[in-house]
């Protein structure tokens, strides 16, 4: 059986992203598991093979964020044409996408304008999954974004999701609670007893159930997900739980699309330093994701 053929993004050329793409493609693993297309901007030491226009050092955060964006478009229209089958990203700087042209928060929303799909964003180790039922938002919007409607719409994605490209065939997903305690009876706050749990029961989730054992829980294999209210009580647990390891998987998308954990990591950018673990696990599973989905839809 052929490869899955998928298109890798050099993100933000400021960044690591081309050093671990580069390092991810000389991994054995790699080698065997897929073919691809790295889509990027010229002038960065993992050559593009589709070429997005010409990077040199010192241009400004805005071309930066300009080719980043362009990258992701043109891999998103690989998979519609057919000459990709699924898409993996190496990190973006969302103040240089803004400034190039592109008012997504993210890599997330961007998709999801591009396809036209409702998505959600899950963080996958083989400890531990977590999806965020809000992204990137701050902290004071997330109570009044927090419906009904938001809850059982990331539940119908992530129900989906794991059932397609992961084969579990009834998910067994936990609600994180907003408030300490799940509020406490009301004491910390009335939204867990009054939004969450009845959105809960008519999404057939499980919880809401208190930030500091549900993630504990999942771990132990009680739980095959969690939804996390908001960005950081999602992110926190999965990297806690498996920094390096974990991968970032887009649910909901008409292809498998992943990242790895972590950002560009200016600081270290051209050293040598940075560790392609973390792509090295996002192209894999981009891959195992792209033949399940094939095998699914294959004739029998």
């Amino acid at each position: 059986m052929t490869p899955p053929r998928l298109a890798i993004t050099l993100g933000d050329p400021r960044g690591i992203g081309a050093e671990i793409v580069r390092k991810a493609l000389a991994d054995p693993r790699v080698a065997g598991a897929c073919r691809w297309v790295v889509v990027g901007p010229s002038g960065l030491e993992c050559a593009a093979t589709d070429v997005i226009g010409e990077w040199h050092p010192r241009q400004s955060d805005a071309n930066a964020g300009r080719l980043a964006g362009k990258a992701i478009a043109r891999a998103v229209a690989l998979c519609q044409s057919g000459d990709a089958d699924g898409v993996v990203t190496a990190p973006i700087d969302k103040h240089a996408l803004l400034a190039g042209g592109y008012d997504y928060p993210g890599h997330t929303e961007m998709l999801a304008a591009l396809t036209g799909r409702a998505v959600a964003m899950m963080l996958a180790s083989d400890r531990l999954r977590v999806v965020l039922a809000t992204t990137h938002v701050p902290l004071r919007d997330v109570p009044a974004l927090l419906t009904g409607d938001l809850i059982a719409r990331v539940a119908r994605v992530t129900r989906d999701g794991l059932r397609s490209a992961f084969g579990i065939a009834e998910p067994r997903i936990a609600l994180c609670a907003l408030n300490p305690h799940a509020g406490d009876g009301g004491r910390f706050g009335r939204e867990d007893d009054e939004l969450l749990a009845p959105a809960a029961r008519a999404s057939g989730l499980l919880g809401p159930f208190p930030a500091d054992t549900v993630f504990v829980r999942a771990m132990r294999g009680e739980f095959d997900a969690v939804i996390a209210p908001y960005h950081d009580v999602g992110m926190t647990a999965i990297k806690v739980a498996s920094f390096g390891s974990a991968v970032n998987v887009t649910l909901g998308l008409p292809f498998p699309r992943t990242s790895p954990d972590h950002g560009t990591a200016l600081d270290i950018a051209g050293q040598g330093k940075a560790d392609p673990s973390s792509m090295i696990e996002a192209i894999l599973l981009a891959a195992r994701l792209t033949q399940r989905l094939a095998d699914r839809v294959a004739p029998r």
